[in-house]
């Protein structure tokens, strides 16, 4: 593991490493400790009681923040004809609806946050799995970015209003950005509270027994903050 600098050593010693905070004295800290000279992306980060090799026991969804991202969203829509000017309409950043575009993407061009697709488009858009996989921009109708011509200026609203995806990986983690060390403690706890909840409700059948085991909040460059679990499902979230 390598050495930590003095900054973070100093921002470690301000968080007691055996306490469970409550969901907003924890995201406080975390503002409080911040210490790099950027506006660091707060995240969430969840230890689920789940098996990942098994397939009913996989998670993977999206929520929309309450309070947004914090930063601008890119959208890239694969549509064409009707399509493709609803979501010109609807304020998407980039179409791709002919050959030039894909073969752009093909050659490595990712400069975008968010890709939604029409699901005509598919068959064409399955060839861009090799670049759009490993980035976590290939759309998938489970992540809601796959979807009818007519549901494309929803999508694109709510990308660009903050709607995250949460996904386990193989060690039962998940890792969901909530915003931005400047946003305030209730903007960050709004946040965090809807992340908890879509997670909560994505619980497997399958799943026995505890479900979410263990919750930190830290910043980019920041150490972790323990959350204590049972307040962070008590929490009421707004609908």
């Amino acid at each position: 593991m390598p050495k930590r600098g003095r900054k973070y050593s100093m921002a470690r010693a301000q968080v007691d490493r055996l306490r469970l905070y409550g969901p907003r004295d924890a995201l406080e800290l975390v503002k409080s400790v911040s210490f790099a000279g950027f506006d660091e992306t707060v995240e969430v980060h969840m230890r689920l009681g789940v098996d990942p090799r098994q397939s009913d026991q996989q998670i993977r969804g999206t929520v929309v923040l309450p309070q947004g991202l914090g930063k601008e969203v890119r959208v890239l829509v694969f549509a064409d004809g009707e399509g493709a000017k609803l979501a010109e309409e609807a304020g998407a950043d980039y179409v791709a609806y002919d050959d030039e575009m894909l073969q752009k993407i093909q050659g490595g061009w990712t400069d975008f946050d968010v890709a939604i697709a029409v699901p005509e488009m598919m068959g064409k858009v399955g060839r861009l799995g090799r670049i759009l996989g490993p980035r976590g921009l290939m759309p998938n109708p489970k992540t809601n970015t796959v979807a009818p011509a007519e549901d494309l200026p929803r999508l694109i609203r709510e990308a660009k209003a903050g709607r995250v995806e949460y996904r386990l990986d193989r060690y039962a983690n998940m890792h969901v950005p909530i915003g931005k060390v400047s946003f305030t403690a209730d903007q960050l706890v709004e946040n965090f509270g809807a992340v908890v909840d879509a997670v909560r409700k994505a619980r497997p059948p399958a799943v026995k027994g505890s479900f979410i085991r263990k919750i930190a909040v830290a910043s980019s460059m920041g150490p972790g903050v323990k959350v204590d679990p049972f307040q962070a499902l008590a929490m009421e979230v707004s609908a």
